[in-house]
Order: structure tokens, then C-alpha cells, then sequence
């Protein structure tokens, strides 16, 4: 406990010195307001902005967490079938690579075409932007299990369910699971980029890129800091609670989780 209480000062230190630093900057400079608000300033804003921060982060985790569970499962689903069949795995990986490389701003007026403006469309860009990571480490995972273990079930006369269930799934759990932080990384940032690209109000209030807008179009700047700010701490939960789920299924019986004595 005292070790990581002392592993914990190095970080705060030089937090506390950027603050200095911030202060320094923008007295020194005499920078106004509207171009550098001070850390006050922005905690003002935050505390003042805080309905409307809570509103926009609600909205920006919903379009999160709606295009992260399914980028997940229909993810896992396609690994599944590329890494069982390699013929299906020939005709559609190729496709798979080339929509990765095709950039989600030219998605998104397709997605807000197709789906109309708001939450459908944000949770289209966050599905694609978190797709494909899950659908190449997964892939991988089912394809990589070992060799040794399958001609041990194929003499022990294993069935092909119990192939998948107790081999294949399992081996490739890792995989998929490090797909999923990678995507759960990605989904917060996704879902931000679709509500600059196809976010609107609801209630009055948009998400966390809909809000930024809103704010920097009216010059306040404070409160455009406060929602960068809220990305930030949602951000931090939203992976904290992916990587505490791979964690939990990880922790018992795989090696790169369990500690060595």
C-alpha cells in the first residue's frame, strides 16, 4: 500500500507543475479569457455548465456503449466464422481490410443519409471505428490455437461443439478480449467524432462534440475546456470498466494475469 502511495507522487507533482506552468503561461502573456481560460476559470465553467455536461456525457456514453456492444458481438460473430472456415475468411477478410481503410468523415454523411441525424448515426460511426480491431484480434485467436491441443481432441473424439466450446474459445479469448480494450478505447473517441459529424440536440442538449460546437460557436471558451474536461473523465471510466472486465475473466487461469510467485 505505501509503495503505490509513493508511486503516486511522481504523477501529482508534475500535474501540480503544469498547473504553475498554465498559470505562469497566461499571466506572463497576459492571454485573455476567450483565447486561455485558467484552470479556475475552467472548474468555474464546469461547476456552472454541470446539467448540461451531465446531459451531453449521457448522451455521448449511450451512442458509446450502444456502437461498443456491438461492434463487439457482430465482431466476434465474423472472427468466428473467418476463423473457422478458410474459405470464407478468403472472400471476405479482403473487404474487411478495405472498409478499415476507408475513412468514417466519408462515412458519416452516408450514415446520416441513410439514418437520419442524432444517436442512429453516432452509433454506426462508433460501431465502425471499434469493428474492425475486434474482428482482426479475434481472427487471429481462432486461427492461432495450438496445433497439439487439436489433434488431442481429434484422438480423444471430441465433437466439433465441444471443439469450439472447451478449445477454440477459450484459446482465443486473449485475442478477443485485447480487441475489445482496443475498441473500448476507441468507442468514447467515436462516439465524440460522431457527434461532431451527425450529433443533434435532443432535449435542447446534444452530446459531448455537439456541446463543444455549441460553445465555441458562442466564444465560450471556459466551458469549451469544462467539456473536454468531461471527455476526459469518461473517457477514463469507460476503458477503466473494459479493462476491468478482461481483468475478471483473465485474472484466474491465464498466464499473462496471474502473478507469479
Amino acid at each position: 500500500m505505501k509503495r503505490r502511495l509513493l508511486a503516486l507522487i511522481p504523477p501529482a507533482l508534475t500535474g501540480l507543475g503544469l498547473i504553475a506552468l498554465w498559470y505562469a503561461v497566461k499571466r506572463i502573456f497576459e492571454i485573455p479569457t476567450f483565447v486561455l481560460p485558467s484552470p479556475d476559470e475552467v472548474l468555474t465553467a464546469a461547476w456552472t455548465e454541470k446539467a448540461v455536461l451531465w446531459s451531453a456525457m449521457m448522451v455521448t456514453v449511450q451512442g458509446a456503449l450502444l456502437g461498443f456492444l456491438a461492434a463487439v458481438s457482430v465482431g466476434f460473430l465474423l472472427a468466428m466464422a473467418l476463423g473457422f472456415s478458410p474459405r470464407i475468411k478468403a472472400s471476405f477478410y479482403p473487404y474487411i481490410l478495405v472498409m478499415q481503410m476507408m475513412p468514417v468523415t466519408i462515412l458519416a454523411p452516408v450514415f446520416v443519409l441513410w439514418l437520419g441525424q442524432g444517436l442512429p448515426s453516432i452509433v454506426a460511426i462508433t460501431f465502425m471505428i471499434g469493428f474492425f480491431p475486434v474482428v482482426a484480434n479475434t481472427t487471429m485467436g481462432f486461427i492461432s490455437v495450438d496445433r497439439n491441443l487439436q489433434e488431442l481432441f481429434l484422438m480423444c473424439k471430441a465433437t466439433r461443439s465441444q471443439e469450439v466450446r472447451y478449445l477454440r474459445i477459450p484459446g482465443a479469448m486473449p485475442y478477443f478480449l485485447t480487441g475489445m480494450k482496443i475498441a473500448g478505447t476507441l468507442a468514447p473517441i467515436g462516439a465524440i467524432v460522431g457527434d461532431f459529424l451527425a450529433g443533434s440536440a435532443q432535449n435542447g442538449v446534444g452530446g459531448i462534440g455537439y456541446m463543444t460546437i455549441s460553445y465555441f460557436s458562442q466564444l465560450k471558451t471556459p466551458a469549451l475546456f469544462a467539456t473536454g474536461l468531461t471527455a476526459c473523465v469518461m473517457g477514463f471510466v469507460f476503458v477503466g470498466g473494459v479493462n476491468w472486465l478482461h481483468w475478471r475473466l483473465l485474472h484466474s487461469w491465464h498466464d499473462s494475469m496471474v502473478k507469479k510467485e
